[in-house]
C-alpha cells in the first residue's frame, strides 16, 4: 500500500490521489486541506494553482510554490482544529502544522487557513501563520552572574546552576 502522504491512514489511491487528479472533489474544508498539503509533497503544483480560489490566483506565485515544493521534504500534517467547512457549509477554517525539512534544518509551518465553497466546490482561500507562543518564566530569570537562589552566596554559575 502507497500510503497518503496526508496522514489518514488511507491509500494514495483511495484518500488525495482522486483528488488532486481530478477524477474526484474534496468533500470538505478539511479534506481540501489536506490533498493541498499532499500536493506540495508530490510537486503537484498544477493542483494547488487549481484548488485556489478563482478570485485569489492573481497574486499566485508558481515559481516559489514550485521552490518550496521541491526544496522542501515533507513529513506529516498535523491537524489542530476546524470550524466549518463541511458538507452543508460555504466557508470553513483549518488549523493545522506541515512539518518538514529545508535547507537541512526541521521546520514547522504553523497556519490557520480560510476556504471557500463555490458551486459545490471547496477552494483555498488564504492562509495566515500562526507564530509560536511566548513564553512566559512564573520566576525572575537568574543570570549565570546573579547570586545564587539558594542563598549560599555563590554565583548561581558556581553552585545550582553549574548542572544546568
Amino acid at each position: 500500500m502507497n500510503a497518503c502522504q496526508c496522514g489518514t491512514g488511507l491509500a494514495y489511491e483511495e484518500c488525495c490521489g482522486p483528488i488532486i487528479e481530478g477524477t474526484q472533489i474534496a468533500s470538505s474544508a478539511e479534506q481540501l486541506m489536506r490533498s493541498r498539503y499532499t500536493a506540495y509533497a508530490n510537486q503537484e503544483i498544477g493542483y494547488l494553482y487549481s484548488s485556489l480560489h478563482p478570485e485569489h490566483r492573481k497574486d499566485y506565485d508558481e515559481k516559489s510554490t514550485r521552490q518550496w515544493a521541491e526544496r522542501s521534504q515533507w513529513h506529516n500534517l498535523e491537524i489542530l482544529n476546524t470550524r466549518g467547512g463541511g458538507e452543508g457549509d460555504t466557508e470553513g477554517t483549518v488549523e493545522f502544522i506541515a512539518t518538514f525539512t529545508q535547507g537541512g534544518a526541521r521546520r514547522e509551518h504553523h497556519e490557520l487557513a480560510t476556504f471557500e465553497k463555490d458551486e459545490d466546490m471547496w477552494y483555498f482561500v488564504n492562509g495566515n501563520p500562526i507564530a509560536p507562543g511566548t513564553f512566559v518564566r512564573k520566576e525572575p530569570k537568574v543570570g549565570r552572574n546573579d547570586p545564587c537562589t539558594c542563598g549560599s552566596g555563590r554565583k548561581f554559575k558556581k553552585c545550582c546552576g553549574a548542572n544546568v
